[in-house]
């Protein structure tokens, strides 16, 4: 009976961690690589409602979703690149004499590529996934 709230209480911690980080890494990139995530699904969904329709179109989709998460994996390395220059004028502002401003910032300029890079394997796990499909749907029309 006390099972529940305990394990509902959980998820929420976990839940306003993940939501935290995606903060921190810098609301703006992140979100457009959350897009390119969401576009990259769209089109795998696409993709294998296509798997057996014709090989231009599944070929058009298998593309869109290797550039999508490819762009989402770029924004995410600018996006890096932007949280590191704020680091380093926070830095020399400070005069450079707290080594915890560059430990905190480093570890916030690395989410964002982080999630860019989850994107990015999720994407192309599913591209390597519907090329199997359909070369095993084309083995079994013949």
């Amino acid at each position: 009976m006390f099972i529940f709230p305990a394990v509902f209480t959980q998820k929420l911690i976990l839940s306003n961690v993940i939501i935290d980080r995606f903060e921190e890494g810098g609301l703006t990139g992140m979100l457009l690589i959350l897009a390119c995530l969401l576009l990259a699904f769209f089109f795998t969904v696409k993709a294998f409602a296509n798997l057996k329709g014709e090989e231009g179109t599944f070929l058009k989709y298998k593309k869109l979703i290797n550039q999508v998460v490819l762009l989402g994996l770029v924004i995410s390395f600018a996006n890096s690149l932007m949280g590191m220059i704020s680091v380093f004028d926070a830095l020399e502002i400070s005069g450079g004499e707290e080594p915890s401003i560059i430990a905190g910032g480093l570890k916030i300029t690395l989410l964002s590529p982080l999630f860019g890079l989850l994107v990015f394997i999720l994407g192309y796990t599913a591209t390597f996934v519907l090329s199997l499909m359909r070369k095993s749907e084309i083995e079994v029309a013949e």
